[in-house]
């Protein structure tokens, strides 16, 4: 296991690095310049000017605290990464130490082993009814959130505008400004399940006259909200009188779904094939985090831009993580699957039975798929003034209460909390605690 870490570590070095690389390509068209001098010699380093209007992680930089206070020897309780706290199934851990065995450790192909990219497009027919050709169509990549970046920047550039619904993972409008694309941020609103509606789509693309991708997350990140079959047609509708639009579909949560038709998640692809990039990966639903493993399936055209990027940035995923990936959707029966949902919807119900009890926390929609809640703690905030907004809320929260949640406003969606339910009951029990603790102490 140790060798199957450091070469995961050696892949995600190299993609920063590429992706960092690709970035040059503004000091064309911006000549706005970042400076900063050498407390040494006053060497002037000039930066991207593109960096400026990036904003770090929330995410990352609420983890980064946790682990520096950890390393303080304080005990922490973070709720505030989506990892689910179960192993990977047995038979993608014995995939791969079979592969390190066998010395199946050399590049693959640029776009995925025959064998995965088989299992991907056999997968998503089986599933989802859905046909894409395995040479052509799909890309294996390291994580879905390199598809995701590698997706944007292959259908936009500066000038064009990016459709994101709010509350959104906040990557999605960050990655966005690294193309020169401007996002579009479209709120969605708590009495409609902070879902997508077709009026409020085709008003968004009346206004915004340049409108080249819609970023779609089903199920969503940060509200759990699930488009179903029935809306997922009625959004494609809307998009048919705008062929000028794309859709990125990232569905990397799609196995995790807690309504009974929810067996397989409504695709885009299903209703705009020609124009539709389906991001998935094996981090959620397999426990596969580590890995870094996701793929994206679209037309060839599409796919083949994106390979072109990846080219340059990381070449191929891991190889061995490819043989565990070819294993989780070969080997990995459905039963298994669904004892780790059921444990995982059973933790969701706890969760939302206590934030029922705490005094003005609010929970608009139940969560119907992934694995995070976001209640309004707007009774305890600003949306306002920075000095008692949610940011903040969750900095003191960390600092005297041991406990990690990342800000709504992160999300698009200030004066919420992001929750991630995917760990221990003993821990969850654990957060509830000191989050009632710390409300009924703001009082």
């Amino acid at each position: 296991m140790k060798v199957l870490i450091l070469i995961h570590l050696v892949c995600s070095a190299v993609q920063v690095n590429g992706f960092l690389s690709h970035c040059r390509y503004s000091r064309s068209i911006l000549n706005t310049r970042v400076r900063e001098g050498s407390s040494d010699n006053n060497d002037e380093i000039q930066l991207n000017p593109l960096l400026s209007s990036v904003k770090p992680s929330k995410t990352v930089e609420i983890f980064s605290l946790v682990k520096e206070l950890q390393a303080q020897g304080q005990s922490v309780t973070s709720l505030c990464v989506g990892e689910p706290d179960f192993a990977p199934p047995k038979a993608v851990l014995d995939a791969a130490q079979k592969a390190l065995i066998d010395g199946d450790t050399r590049y693959t192909a640029l776009t995925g082993t025959v064998e995965l990219r088989e299992a991907i497009a056999a997968d998503l027919k089986k599933r989802k009814g859905l046909s894409y050709n395995a040479n052509t169509d799909i890309v294996v990549a390291n994580g879905a959130k390199q598809v995701v970046y590698q997706g944007i920047l292959a259908t936009v550039g500066v000038g064009d505008q990016v459709l994101i619904p709010a509350p959104y993972w906040p990557s999605y409008p960050e990655m966005v400004r690294l193309t020169g694309a401007e996002p579009i941020i479209l709120p969605t609103e708590a009495k409609d399940g902070f879902l997508l509606t077709p009026e409020a789509l085709q008003n968004a693309l009346e206004e915004h006259d340049n409108i080249k991708l819609l970023i779609f997350c089903n199920p969503s990140n940060p509200t759990g909200g699930v488009h179903d079959l029935e809306r997922v047609k009625e959004l494609a509708d809307v998009l048919r009188k705008h062929p000028q639009v794309l859709v990125l579909s990232d569905e990397i949560y799609e196995r995790l779904i807690y309504t009974d038709d929810g067996a397989t998640c409504p695709a885009f692809a299903s209703h705009l094939p020609d124009r539709t990039m389906t991001i998935n990966g094996f981090s959620k639903a397999y426990a596969m985090t580590g890995f870094r493993l996701g793929y994206l399936a679209a037309p060839a055209k599409l796919a083949k831009a994106v390979a072109t990027l990846q080219s340059q940035f990381t070449s191929c995923a891991g190889s061995v993580s490819q043989a565990a990936g070819v294993a989780a959707l070969t080997q990995v029966p459905e039963e298994e699957l669904q004892e780790k949902f059921t444990e995982m919807k059973s933790k969701r119900d706890y969760v939302l039975d206590r934030l029922s009890k705490m005094p003005h926390v609010h929970v608009a929609v139940p969560p119907q798929g992934a694995f995070y809640v976001l209640p309004d703690i707007s009774h305890y905030v600003s949306t306002t003034d920075e000095s008692k907004d949610d940011t903040k809320f969750c900095v003191d929260l960390l600092q005297n209460y041991k406990l990690a949640l990342v800000p709504g406003s992160a999300f698009g969606a200030p004066g919420t909390v992001r929750i991630s339910y995917a760990t221990s009951m003993e821990e969850l029990t654990t957060a509830m605690d000191k989050l009632e603790k710390y409300l009924q102490d703001l009082l």
